[in-house]
């Protein structure tokens, strides 16, 4: 019976898949996981990769009708031999010791809790400007805003924010009774949306810097900007179906990112996106 079921929900990137599957099969305890790939949608290119390649750890896989990547996470559970469950994007290289460490920080828990792990920008991609600036200012990954939290429990005030399921591990029976919403179509928030429903069950959120993992994306300040406006219009779809979330701008708040929008800098840049995209919401 496997220790750690790692789950990964994907759409059309069989290239990289095979690159996080191999950082896997590479991990110290390697011998104590299973992966569950759920497709989202059907990739011939992905069913033959699947199909033909084979790695030294067991890996469930299936194909769902499109959806979205939270029902994609729910089918996963539902396949979950273990009792730990380990949240990761198909563009997520862990390194050798992080679903060691994922497990570790649970053992020594007398209470079920969420395990985030490290992210940073893999350098192979070839870092942007856009890309620094996005884990900087906490757009993307704002692990730097948590500093004084390694190795301790995020504050349960602000947890939520850091729920990325990029790199998240919780008990499989807090999966099962915590869902992933399948109503939120559009890409942004849905993790910070299931971290509220982690935190209102009363599961902490621990910060296990050495679980590290390394995001295997590029993004150039076209795509990024395209990224928010996305996001801007997702954070008003979001707004609306869920009475807690605040995260659309009002007021002074507002105000200021309206002011701030007309910088010519990479924050006024992001601003006038984000905005752009809550206007056509």
């Amino acid at each position: 019976m496997p220790k750690l079921s790692i789950i990964i929900p994907t759409h059309k990137r069989a290239d990289i898949l095979k690159q996080c599957l191999d950082h896997l099969a590479s991990q110290t305890i390697a011998d104590a996981i299973e992966v569950i790939v759920i497709h989202d949608g059907h990739d011939d290119k992905t069913d033959a990769l699947m199909a033909k390649h084979s790695w030294q750890i067991p890996i469930y896989y299936e194909s769902i009708p499109k959806s979205q990547q939270g029902v994609a996470r729910n089918v996963g559970v539902q396949k979950a031999q273990s009792s730990t469950c380990l949240f990761i994007g198909d563009d997520i290289f862990l390194s050798p010791q992080a679903c060691e460490r994922h497990m570790k920080a649970h053992e020594k828990s007398s209470t079920p809790i969420a395990v985030i792990g490290d992210i940073d920008w893999d350098p192979n991609v070839g870092i942007t400007k856009a890309m620094t600036w996005l884990m900087d200012s906490g757009w993307q990954f704002g692990f730097k805003k948590i500093e004084q939290f390694k190795n301790d429990f995020i504050p349960q005030s602000m947890q939520h924010l850091f729920s990325y399921t990029s790199n998240i591990s919780v008990p499989t029976e807090v999966a099962l009774r915590t869902p992933f919403r399948n109503d939120i179509t559009m890409y942004g928030w849905e993790d910070m949306e299931w971290g509220m429903q982690l935190r209102k069950n009363g599961v902490r959120l621990f910060f296990e810097p050495h679980a590290k993992g390394l995001h295997h994306h590029k993004i150039d300040l076209p795509a990024s900007l395209k990224r928010m406006e996305v996001i801007g219009t997702s954070a008003i779809i979001i707004g609306n179906l869920i009475d807690e979330f605040d995260r659309v701008p009002k007021g002074w708040k507002r105000i200021g990112y309206e002011i701030l929008s007309h910088l010519p800098t990479m924050a006024g840049k992001h601003r006038k996106a984000f905005l752009k995209g809550i206007r056509k919401a």
